[in-house]
């Protein structure tokens, strides 16, 4: 049948199979020879890391587009609509012509069913070919390709990059990638390609062991802080916002400013500018610090503590596993210990849901409440809440607002968080 509307194409992606391993890349590098070999048309930055590659792909992006550079991204998931996942200058790829690389990428599809005995692309090697079919036809300067999950095996790692970038090495995903930090740090190593740089952010030292040695093995130069590049915090921060000193490169920059909060902010920041940085060595143009400045004071990315609404204060944070809401407490304890905060969480079945709620009710001024939501996979199934009257359960994460709401004094704060679905239906709800 005829891929017809946006609908009937977005049907096709999403009826693909999900959410399981391949143990290579062999069939996806089929699918990509029979359609040309896009990948190998675009200069790609590859970026991995259990936490932290949204934000620095945004602000990689923000970096080479301020030098006058057209630039395509593909993240992972989207927040308000599909399209977002592939875009360039930051405008997602239109209905049209995403109706038309469907239609176009159908017929391989089905081949290779055939050939695979019903065991075709599964839906984000789909998504991804889509995204190489897309830039191969635009031919952006530089495309800032984020890692499904892992690295090695991950459909995207059949292009060949010219920087490699790794933000950091958590317990996550840990039924596909491994349950010790050299086994996902291994698997994370897996976009290093040979004599192809690759810049990293602040690794464990048993991350980064691994991480080195592949390195080493392929002839690639790596780049480590505090080695390479470094950040410090200055002593005076605006209120929703951070302002930091960066070296590195061969650069010094003082009062670096960035609106998104959290110390992991900074570090996600720091990393895109070194991996900007090296880049302009690598490629050869000079970069300019009024328009670095520029770029990075307005970089966005939505649900990382996005400020939704001042009075009363409402926060959404996507810390969808235990070392993300690590740092969600850390902002909270530092930057929100006078207020009255009340946490409203939604955690998917394969995280470590206990302790992601021990972790913020361990914060004294933290009100903590659990919530179901319409989920793509299983929701956490929160049994482990029973007899702990201090977290309250609701099945419908609406029913939790008003009630709130009412107890809320006007310089309390409502935060959203868990499950990046989850924050992305709250957020769909209030923008």
């Amino acid at each position: 049948m005829q891929i017809q509307n946006y609908a009937e194409a977005l049907a096709f992606i999403h009826g693909r199979r999900k959410f399981t391993k391949s143990p290579d890349l062999a069939r996806m590098r089929k699918f990509a020879h029979y359609l040309g070999d896009p990948q190998q048309k675009v200069k790609f930055i590859h970026v991995t890391g259990t936490n932290g590659k949204g934000s620095t792909v945004a602000y990689l992006s923000n970096l080479l587009q301020s030098q006058g550079f057209t630039v395509g991204t593909f993240t992972s998931p989207f927040i308000t609509r599909f399209n977002e996942r592939i875009a360039i200058n930051g405008i997602p790829i239109a209905d049209e012509k995403l109706v038309e690389l469907v239609q176009k990428i159908k017929p391989v599809v089905e081949r290779l069913d055939a050939e695979y005995a019903g065991e075709g692309p599964k839906e984000f090697e789909v998504v991804t070919m889509l995204m190489f079919l897309y830039f191969a036809e635009i031919v952006p300067d530089y495309a800032v390709v984020e890692v499904g999950i892992g690295g090695t095996y991950d459909s995207t790692n059949i292009l060949t990059p010219v920087l490699s970038v790794i933000t950091e090495v958590a317990l996550d995903h840990t039924q596909i990638l491994g349950d010790t930090l050299a086994q996902i740090a291994q698997v994370k190593a897996g976009i290093i390609k040979a004599k192809r740089p690759v810049v990293v952010g602040a690794l464990d030292a048993e991350s980064l062991q691994v991480i080195t040695q592949v390195a080493n093995e392929k002839e690639a130069k790596l780049y480590t802080t505090p080695s390479d590049y470094s950040w410090s915090l200055a002593k005076t921060q605006d209120f929703w916002g951070q302002i930091f000193t960066y070296n590195g490169f061969g650069k010094s920059y003082r009062k670096l400013k960035i609106k998104l909060l959290g110390d992991y902010q900074v570090a996600n920041a720091s990393l895109a500018l070194s991996a900007f940085l090296c880049l302009a060595q690598l490629e050869k143009f000079t970069p300019r610090e009024s328009e670095i400045r520029k770029a990075l004071i307005t970089t966005s990315w939505p649900a990382r503590f996005e400020l939704i609404n001042e009075e009363p204060l409402v926060v959404l944070d996507g810390a969808h596993n235990l070392d993300a809401v690590k740092k969600l407490a850390q902002i909270l304890k530092t930057r929100f210990s006078e207020r009255q905060i009340y946490v409203v969480m939604s955690v998917l079945a394969d995280k470590r849901a206990p302790e992601m709620f021990a972790c913020l009710q361990a914060l004294p001024n933290v009100t903590l409440s659990a919530v179901e939501f319409d989920a793509p996979r299983a929701v956490a199934d929160f049994e482990f809440l029973q007899g702990d009257g201090a977290i309250k359960y609701y099945s419908d994460w609406r029913e939790v607002l008003p009630i709130v709401l009412r107890e809320m004094s006007a310089d309390d704060m409502l935060l959203f968080t868990g499950s990046l679905y989850f924050v992305s239906e709250v957020r769909n709800y209030f923008v």
